[in-house]
C-alpha cells in the first residue's frame, strides 16, 4: 500500500477562508510596502557597489572578539570612508570567517582603479592585524555603474518574468486564469521583498534569482491546480464553481504539500549548512515556497470566483454561466 502523507478523499472548504486570507494578504502587502520604505533592503555590494573581503582563519586557529576588533582598528587606519566589519558563518566545515566591507568609490575619487587598489591594501592590513596564514575566501569589486547596471537588470528581470507568466496563462487557460495567476505571483514578490526589509538579510543578485526561482515555482503550482478546476469544468457542469474549486484543491492537496515538503527539504538544508553566502538565498526560497503554496490555494484559486470562467470548453463553448459562477 502507497504512503500517502494527506488523504485522497480530503473535503476541506478551502473557499470559506478566502475573505480572511484575501484581508491576510492585503495587510501583509501593505506592511511589506511599509516595511520598504521605512526600513528599506539592505543591498549587498552588488546593489550598492564597493569592496567586500572575507577571510577565514589560519589553519588550526580560530577567529575570537579581539581578532574582530584587531579587524576594525586596521581597516579603520585606512581612511576609506562607510567601512563594515562582522563575523559570519563559515561554509560547511569551515570556521567562522571576517567580513570587510567598503563603501563604493565615486569616478571622481579614482573609480574603478581606485576601488581595485582598495581591495588590495584592506587584504594586506588584514593579514598584519591577523597573521599572513589566513585564508583569503573572498574578493568582490563591483563599481557604482556596474551596481546600477545590475539594479536596473534585476528589475527587468523580474518584470518579464511575471509579464511572460500572464502571456503563458492567457494563452494556456484564458484572461480570468492569468487575472488570479498574476496576482498571486505579485503578492509572493511583494511579501518576500517585505520579509527581506524586516529580517535585512543582505540583497543582492542571488535574491534576484531566489525571486524567479519562487515565481517559477508558484505558477507551476498554480497551473497544475487550474488544470485541475479546468478538467473538473468539463465533468461537473452543473457543479457550481465554489465546490468545483473547493474539490480541484483538494484533489491536488496530497501533490502540493509533498512537493512543498521535499523542496523544504532541501533549501532548509541549503539554509543551515550552505554557509553565510547561501543565507539569504535559501532563506529566501524557504520563505517562497511557504507563500507561493499559500497564494496558490487561497488567492489564486478563489479569484476564480470574482472573475468567472466559462463552464464549457468543448468547442463552440460560451461563458454564459460566469455571471452566475461568480456570485460569492
Amino acid at each position: 500500500m502507497a504512503f500517502q502523507l494527506v488523504p485522497s478523499n480530503t473535503k476541506i472548504d478551502f473557499v470559506q477562508f478566502r475573505g480572511i486570507a484575501q484581508i491576510f494578504s492585503t495587510l501583509a502587502i501593505v506592511g511589506s510596502i511599509a516595511a520598504f520604505f521605512t526600513l528599506g533592503l539592505n543591498f549587498g555590494i552588488d546593489f550598492r557597489g564597493g569592496v567586500t573581503v572575507e577571510v577565514g582563519p589560519a589553519p588550526g586557529q580560530v577567529f575570537t572578539e579581539q581578532s574582530l576588533t584587531d579587524a576594525r582598528e586596521a581597516t579603520g587606519q585606512l581612511g576609506l570612508g562607510d567601512v563594515q566589519v562582522q563575523t559570519i558563518g563559515g561554509t560547511a566545515g569551515a570556521e567562522d570567517g571576517i567580513v570587510v566591507s567598503v563603501e563604493a568609490i565615486s569616478e571622481e575619487d579614482g573609480g574603478q582603479e581606485r576601488q581595485a587598489a582598495v581591495a588590495g591594501e584592506v587584504q594586506e592590513v588584514l593579514r598584519q592585524a591577523l597573521g599572513a596564514e589566513i585564508e583569503m575566501r573572498r574578493v568582490d569589486s563591483v563599481t557604482p555603474t556596474v551596481s546600477g547596471e545590475l539594479v536596473q537588470a534585476g528589475v527587468t528581470a523580474l518584470v518579464v518574468a511575471i509579464g511572460l507568466m500572464l502571456v503563458y496563462i492567457w494563452f494556456r487557460f484564458e484572461w480570468q486564469f492569468s487575472i488570479g495567476a498574476i496576482l498571486a505571483l505579485t503578492h509572493d514578490v511583494i511579501l518576500t521583498i517585505g520579509v527581506f526589509c524586516i529580517t535585512q538579510f543582505e540583497f543582492s543578485l542571488a535574491i534576484i534569482a531566489a525571486l524567479l526561482t519562487i515565481i517559477g515555482y508558484s505558477m507551476n503550482d498554480t497551473v497544475v491546480i487550474y488544470d485541475r478546476i479546468r478538467e473538473n469544468l468539463r465533468k461537473f457542469k452543473a457543479m457550481d464553481l465554489k465546490d468545483v474549486v473547493n474539490l480541484s484543491v483538494n484533489q491536488t492537496l496530497g501533490r502540493t504539500i509533498m512537493t512543498s515538503l521535499t523542496t523544504l527539504l532541501a533549501v532548509v538544508s541549503l539554509f543551515l549548512f550552505g554557509g553565510e553566502v547561501l543565507r539569504g538565498f535559501s532563506f529566501a526560497l524557504i520563505w517562497g515556497v511557504i507563500v507561493g503554496t499559500y497564494s496558490t490555494v487561497y488567492i489564486a484559486s478563489p479569484l476564480l470566483l470574482m472573475t468567472g470562467v466559462k463552464r464549457d470548453w468543448t468547442p463552440g463553448g460560451s461563458a454564459a454561466n460566469a455571471e452566475a459562477d461568480a456570485r460569492p
